[in-house]
């Protein structure tokens, strides 16, 4: 039996090769809000049931749909009030679904990552024609409405199979957020190609945040920005990463985006910040670490 899920080494965070983010920056931030659609009455997978009710839930499904309605456009004016630009964890079907929405997006220059193509859609059971199918459909719809080739994917509603990380490598991809072991960006094991994991956060997610824990507006502003003092600290020695995961039926409910706007406050005044986005992150850790990283990583597990 398989000890681990054989995707990364153990590299322990002290004494790696140094990073530095471009223009000297201690800090790479970035803003992944969820953009999801959820089917009423998808099809069903035996493994997970998409709604905590039985079908139709309306009330789920009308409580979630609140963030393509009304909470997405209060988030997006919220993000460019700091110049902030998003990078879309995208339920891919919202490109059929609510294509102002993708409009409205495209037109910021925000990038597109996929989702999935709806957050209903599971892939535990599928086979490889299914799964890459998935993968092919994300591609060529968001570069059909966008002109953007995707180059991230975080797995609809986390789900994978064994193969997922090694498709994502073969088809290009450039990362993956699905891997939540780190604070900064670290190589994935693939067949072939480069695949790169870069931190995105569910312990700063809106999500578990508003929903599992119960937290309130208020305490979520200050587990940001305490998450944020230690990692600008850190950054300081080598570069860190800091992902904030919205979801706009949470963080666009008139209560809570008001306290929140804080938070962005807070993490603009710093000096040594790169605003960025999920890609920009994987592109120059990929072009100016990666090699390092590797061999690093090499060393340090033979001298054990």
């Amino acid at each position: 039996m398989k000890s681990d899920p054989g995707l990364y080494d153990y590299w322990p965070y002290r004494n790696r090769p140094k990073i530095v983010w471009p223009g000297g920056k201690r800090l790479a931030f970035w803003v992944a809000p969820n953009i999801e659609f959820y089917e009423l009455a998808p099809p069903v997978n035996p493994s997970r049931k998409p709604w905590p009710r039985p079908v139709p839930d309306v009330v789920g499904y009308s409580y979630r749909d609140y963030g393509n309605r009304v909470g997405h456009w209060r988030m997006m004016q919220l993000m460019d009030k700091y110049g902030l630009r998003g990078s879309i964890s995208l339920s891919v079907a919202l490109v059929d679904h609510h294509p102002e929405i993708i409009k409205a997006c495209a037109e910021r220059d925000w990038e597109f990552f996929s989702h999935g193509i709806y957050n209903t859609r599971y892939c535990y059971g599928m086979d490889e024609a299914q799964e890459r199918a998935v993968i092919e459909d994300s591609i060529e719809t968001v570069e059909k409405a966008t002109g953007q080739r995707i180059a991230g994917w975080l797995a609809p509603a986390l789900t994978h199979t064994e193969r997922t990380m090694d498709l994502l490598a073969e088809y290009g991809l450039k990362y993956t957020c699905d891997l939540f072991h780190d604070d900064q960006p670290t190589p994935v094991k693939t067949r072939t190609g480069r695949l790169v994991s870069v931190p995105y956060s569910l312990e700063m997610n809106d999500s578990i945040i508003f929903i599992n824990q119960n937290s309130t507006p208020r305490r979520y502003v200050e587990i940001l920005k305490a998450n944020f003092d230690r990692l600008y600290a850190e950054g300081a020695e080598s570069g860190t990463v800091m992902c904030i995961p919205l979801h706009a039926f949470l963080i666009g409910q008139p209560y809570r985006l008001e306290p929140f706007e804080e938070v962005f406050e807070y993490i603009m005044g710093h000096e040594g910040v790169w605003a960025t986005t999920g890609r920009e992150i994987a592109e120059y850790w990929t072009a100016n670490y990666y090699g390092a990283a590797v061999a690093d990583i090499r060393v340090k597990a033979e001298a054990r």
